[in-house]
This record gives C-alpha cells, sequence and structure tokens, in this order.
C-alpha cells in the first residue's frame, strides 16, 4: 500500500488517533520493542511437557506464568502483547508507561487447520478489547498465497471486517500474517522444500495485506528466510545452505520493499543470539523496519523453571536472565530500526512532538 492510499482511506481525525495509538507501543526514539505473552494453548502444553509425570498446566499456571513475565520484562519494552483470556490479571502488573496490545484471534487456531475459517475471541469486540485497556489490536492468520482461492478469500474477508471495526475505533491494527506450506509442497525433505519457496511466500502475503482495504497499520512479519539453512549464520545448521548470505539480503529486501506499512519482526520462536542476528541482517538488507514482537526469545527457558520448581525461580531467572536478554535484543533494535514516524507520508508530523 502507498502511503497516498492510506491517507484516502481513512479521515484526518482517525489517522492522528491511530497515529498516537502507534506512538504509545513505541518508546521515545518511536521504536516499537514489544513483549508477546498472548500465548494459550501453546504455553499451556509447554508447561505441562515441562511437568512430565508432575502434572498438567491448569489456568492458574497461565495467569501466574503471564502476571510474572508482565511485571519484571515490561519496564524494560515499549509495549507488551497479551490476550484477554488469561492476560488481563497481568494488566495490573505492568508498567504504567509501557502500551498495551491485545489478541483478538481465537486461540488453537493453527496452520494444521489451514482449511477452516480463523476465528476471533467470540466474547469480544475490538470495542471490549479497547474497553479493557487495549491501545492496539493484534490479530494472528494463518495464510498461504498458494492456498485455494475459496480458502483465501474467506481469510480475507476476515482480517477486512477486523480492519474496519479497527477503523472505526481509531485503533491501530497489527496483523500477523504467518506462511505454511501446503500440499504444493512435497512431503519428502517437506522443512527444506519449504525453506527453498518461503521467500516468496512471505512476500506475496506482505503484499496482500498491505492493500489498503484491509486497514492494517502495522505488519508484523515472517522471516523470509530460514536461519538454519542461511550461510554465514551462527545458527546455520545445513551442510548445503538453501541460501548465501547474498540471497538472504536479497530476499529481506524483497519484503520490504513488498509495502510501504511499517513493519515490526516476529521472534518467531528463534533464540535472542539468532534473533540479533536476523534483525542485523535485515538492517544490512536496508529494510526500514520499526522494530520487533519478542516472545519466547525472551522467556521459553523459563517455562521448565516455573513448571518444577514455582513461581519463585522464574521469578529469579527473570531478572537475571530475561531482562539481560531482552536488553541485549533492545541494543540490536535501536542500533538497526528505523523510527516508526519515519514511514509517515510528508506532511504528518511526528506525533511526539
Amino acid at each position: 500500500m502507498y502511503r497516498g492510499e492510506y491517507l484516502s482511506c481513512i479521515g484526518s481525525k482517525k489517522l492522528q488517533n491511530k497515529l498516537k495509538g502507534l506512538q504509545s507501543c513505541a518508546d521515545g526514539h518511536g521504536i516499537i520493542t514489544a513483549l508477546a505473552i498472548d500465548h494459550r494453548a501453546n504455553l499451556a502444553r509447554a508447561l505441562a511437557k515441562a511437568r512430565g509425570s508432575y502434572g498438567e498446566a491448569s489456568a492458574s499456571d497461565l495467569y501466574t506464568f503471564k502476571l510474572l513475565v508482565t511485571r519484571i520484562l515490561s519496564p524494560y519494552v515499549s509495549a507488551v502483547l497479551l490476550d484477554p483470556e488469561y492476560g488481563l490479571e497481568a494488566l495490573g502488573a505492568c508498567h504504567p508507561r509501557t502500551g498495551l496490545i491485545l489478541a483478538y484471534e481465537r486461540s488453537g487456531y493453527s496452520a494444521n487447520g489451514r482449511d477452516k475459517a480463523p476465528e476471533v475471541i467470540p466474547e469480544y469486540s475490538v470495542q471490549r478489547l479497547v474497553g479493557a485497556g487495549a491501545q492496539a489490536i493484534k490479530v494472528l492468520l494463518y495464510y498461504n498465497p498458494f492456498d485455494s482461492p475459496e480458502i483465501n478469500r474467506v481469510k480475507q474477508a476476515y482480517v477486512e471486517r477486523i480492519g474496519a471495526e479497527c477503523q472505526a475505533l481509531e485503533v491501530p491494527f497489527f496483523l500477523e500474517p504467518l506462511v505454511y506450506p501446503g500440499k504444493e509442497i512435497a512431503e519428502e525433505n517437506a522443512e527444506l522444500n519449504f525453506a527453498r519457496v518461503k521467500p516468496i511466500y512471505v512476500v506475496l502475503t506482505v503484499a496482500e495485506f498491505g492493500l489498503p482495504r484491509y486497514g492494517v497499520d502495522v505488519l508484523k512479519v515472517d522471516w523470509p528466510i530460514v536461519p538454519t539453512y542461511t550461510a554465514g549464520l551462527q545458527s546455520c545448521e545445513a551442510p548445503t545452505p538453501v541460501y548465501s548470505r547474498e540471497e538472504a539480503i536479497d530476499q529481506l529486501r524483497a519484503v520490504g520493499m513488498a509495502t510501504s506499512l511499517p513493519l515490526v519482526y516476529a521472534s518467531a520462536g528463534y533464540s535472542a543470539a539468532t534473533v540479533c542476528e536476523l534483525l542485523e541482517l535485515a538492517a544490512e538488507a536496508g529494510v526500514p523496519f520499526c522494530g520487533m514482537v519478542c516472545g519466547r526469545a525472551l522467556w521459553q527457558e523459563g517455562i521448565s523453571l516455573y513448571a518444577r520448581e514455582g513461581s519463585a525461580a522464574l521469578e529469579h531467572w527473570l531478572e537475571e536472565e530475561g531482562v539481560a536478554t531482552l536488553q541485549t535484543i533492545a541494543r540490536v533494535l535501536h542500533r538497526c530500526a528505523t523510527p516508526w514516524w519515519k514511514l509517515l507520508p510528508s506532511g504528518w508530523s511526528n506525533p511526539t512532538e
């Protein structure tokens, strides 16, 4: 979407309100460093797996884990991404100067259910999320640009409806489209085969949902490259990489050119070291991304501690390792990212001035 098209699709007052919402999720330098702890079904599974014979994870575990992560890490981020199902108790623990993004998609929807229509949390609307304190709305969508037109039309209409809700409430809309392989990818060596084609999947998906009709304000983008198949990265494990360093830079650059919407990257479950490598590679590619929404890279190692040793062990680990990891990623972001307001159309002022 070109910036002029963005201006034409919403009014001046609504745009200014959305800009204020975006700035509430960024720091004073215009960089979005967001903590993601909106995980639900997958977090419950991880806690249960870590417990092993000690027992399953309960709703109380989810409440407690989210509250501790939010309380200890939120002072060091510009925004926190929570879910309204298990995360509302953590709101009171959030640092008062930290922005709040609330997830709208229903938990449990996964790439394995790609033939099913995605769903929002049925008892919530954008209005209710804003009433709960949301300064921005996030929706995750599994998407394959090569799926059947019937499936993709349903998903596209779903995003359009959410975009219209966010526009009516004048609240920023963060869309997180995650690509997945379909039947077009051969099952033999599926991971390798998908790594080869993933860049075009991400480029086409970003180009699609950057169109004005979706009303998206920020794209939380998937990495177009798989680091374990990327030559020159410390995380490369493949004896024969899929991409050279130069090819990886080209793929990152292609995603940045596919839309003029502000981009933030997802940590995608990678380690903090891998995340930092990828951010530096994106900066080398000249991608004008304005931040990152970082989840498991910050707290996944604390899951087993909490599951087996309880809250005190998690708190200690977060205060030491969690904060240190977050600060390392934040330093890279402030060196590599672009203030989001520099992506605004000509004539629109920096909302912090």
